[in-house]
């Protein structure tokens, strides 16, 4: 028996074959795990699409995690196609390339707002979407970098969206591991 036979999850934020994203699917696959994909839109579909077929998806979706509608409809399917499950992979990450880059003291309230929304916030509403689908001892995981930390150049508002995220996960781990669910 391969380690995560019989697991199923969800992954959020595969965009092509060279990603963290897409290794972790990958490792899941190859270890026996079911897993559904989910997109952002018509360009990143042409992306997704063939490495979820490649990986026997059942559920390959559209989901822009900032807008509730869609991650609720994502995990209504994810209800009506397997019940519950074991693990989400939150590896969604987004700002505009004029707030990433220069001085972070120029940083618009509508990218800020972005990157902390897409980057950040999606975990929260994601965890909320899953936790009555997790089985016990599931695992929530998010992808995070050293910029959250320390200053990293041309990374700006994203390192502030990782540190949100972090502190985002510490307390979904509160809120989730009363149910048995750890959130990394």
């Amino acid at each position: 028996m391969k380690l995560m036979e019989g697991k199923r999850g969800v992954i959020f934020g595969v965009s092509n074959t060279h990603g963290i994203a897409y290794g972790i699917a990958k490792q899941l696959f190859d270890a026996g795990a079911e897993i559904a994909f989910t997109y952002a839109g018509e360009v990143m579909e042409k992306r997704v699409r063939p490495i979820a077929e490649s990986m026997n998806a059942k559920i390959i979706m559209n989901c822009d995690v900032t807008k509730e509608e869609q991650v609720k409809a994502v995990f209504a399917e994810i209800e009506k196609v397997y019940g519950k499950i074991d693990f989400v992979v939150h590896a969604v990450a987004f700002a505009n390339r004029e707030d990433l880059t220069g001085e972070f003291i120029n940083t618009s309230i509508e990218g800020w707002n972005l990157a902390m929304g897409v980057s950040a916030y999606s975990l929260v509403s994601l965890a909320r979407n899953a936790r009555p689908l997790m089985n016990k001892g599931g695992s929530m995981l998010a992808l995070t970098y050293l910029g959250s930390e320390k200053v990293v150049a041309n990374y700006n508002i994203m390192a502030i969206a990782k540190a949100a995220l972090e502190a985002s996960a510490r307390y979904l781990a509160v809120d989730l591991g009363k149910d048995d669910v750890r959130v990394n």
